[in-house]
């Protein structure tokens, strides 16, 4: 029998698709109550604050105030660490719930601030990602 996948699903794990692995220390922005439940595992040993230069940054923003203010907080991080990964999770629009963000306004506000989108992802049923990095030929 073959597992059924939602629409717009992989049914790769979400950790995966994130790069999260073992060793990554993660900092986490207004992520929902059910993180942990979403990744699939427990990495609470694993997260960091924005100061102890975290390895990936996973930033869930439901408007655009949300997104502009953690974003100048993560800036910092970037400028000092420059191979840092930046998730930026927005609410999808099918799933019904209130927003004044999405990919092209991320996506824009990325490329003005000196990062790159590389990759895009279903988080789950509320919430996709675009993930952010510094370009390679910025970087050391």
């Amino acid at each position: 029998m073959f597992k059924q996948i939602a629409s717009g699903y992989s049914g790769t794990p979400l950790l995966k698709k994130l790069g999260i692995t073992a060793t990554t220390r993660v900092a986490l922005i207004e992520a929902p109550r059910n993180y942990f439940d979403l990744l699939g595992a427990d990495i609470s040993s694993q997260l960091s604050g924005l100061r102890e230069r975290p390895d990936l940054v996973h930033l869930f923003a439901s408007s655009k105030a949300v997104f502009h203010s953690a974003m100048k907080e993560i800036q910092g991080s970037a400028q000092s660490n420059p191979r840092i990964i930046i998730w930026v999770s927005w609410y999808k629009k099918s799933s019904g719930q209130q927003t004044d963000l999405s990919e092209d306004l991320i996506r824009s506000y990325a490329l003005q601030h000196g990062l790159v989108d590389i990759k895009v992802c279903a988080v789950d049923g509320l919430w996709s990602g675009l993930k952010l990095v510094v370009p390679k030929s910025k970087r050391p």
